[in-house]
């Protein structure tokens, strides 16, 4: 979950990037502060090419642009981001009401034990808000866990996955990248869409990504170069398949 700060005041930006960061460390650490800052035209400029998923606004931010205005600038963009106000003063939060501008949280700055309280319930909201999210929007990504973030790869990135020489553990072939991590073929089988498909008792291939099929070995040569075999009943399973996709046009060699 990728977070946001703007926060004009420097020693509460610092606290609240510290208690995030120490949650994050401890916690989540798939959770990451991207951007923290009291210029909300950073915010804006990392906007113009990038979004996150949870942002913490101070309302009133000494600066032309206050913390609604960035708001109502990322709804423009993204009906679904978690957005938490902070104010001093209490008073203001009407206003976001005044300007439909739906929050996720509003947290009212007085002393320092009450805001790192509120702070960590609203990252907590926020963390499973996002994953509940996750999983009902992302349904075109695969999460895999590498060291201690979990990475989403895009469906149409992936090659195939196949079995490893260590034992209990998957190996992963995207555009970009090879990943290892521990699962079974049967159990990823059913977490992706129709594009995938079984082949073999060691591979789950992308029908997207082949780049050639091989009748008398039995075998695919996908676009990475990288060769999966293939069993002889689902031999037959995919020539069908492949003829059935719009637009695949596989070569048959043998």
């Amino acid at each position: 979950m990728k977070v946001i700060i703007c926060e004009d005041d420097s020693i509460h930006r610092q606290f609240i990037y510290d208690e995030i960061k120490c949650y994050a460390m401890f916690h989540e650490p798939s959770i990451e502060i991207v951007l923290c800052t009291g210029n909300p035209d950073d915010v804006l400029a990392y906007l113009e090419h990038h979004k996150a998923d949870c942002y913490f606004l101070d309302i009133d931010l000494q600066h032309k642009l206050s913390g609604m205005d960035i708001a109502n600038h990322i709804r423009q963009h993204d009906s679904i981001a978690n957005i938490i106000f902070i104010t001093t003063y209490a008073n203001q939060l009407k206003l976001t009401f005044k300007y439909n501008l739906a929050a996720l949280d509003y947290i009212v700055k007085t002393d320092m034990l009450s805001l790192k309280e509120a702070l960590l319930h609203a990252i907590q909201v926020a963390f499973q808000k996002y994953q509940q999210l996750s999983h009902v929007e992302n349904l075109n990504y695969f999460q895999v866990k590498v060291g201690q973030r979990i990475k989403q790869i895009p469906f149409n990135d992936i090659y195939f996955f196949t079995t490893s020489i260590q034992a209990h553990k998957i190996e992963l072939y995207t555009k970009s990248s090879h990943h290892q991590f521990y699962g079974k073929l049967k159990d990823i089988e059913s977490m992706l869409n129709e594009h995938f498909f079984r082949c073999h008792n060691s591979f789950i291939i992308n029908l997207h990504h082949i780049k050639e099929t091989n009748s008398l070995e039995r075998t695919i040569t996908m676009v990475n170069g990288m060769m999966c075999n293939v069993s002889f009943r689902a031999f037959y399973k995919l020539q069908k398949l492949l003829k059935n996709q719009q637009g695949a046009a596989p070569n048959n060699n043998g």
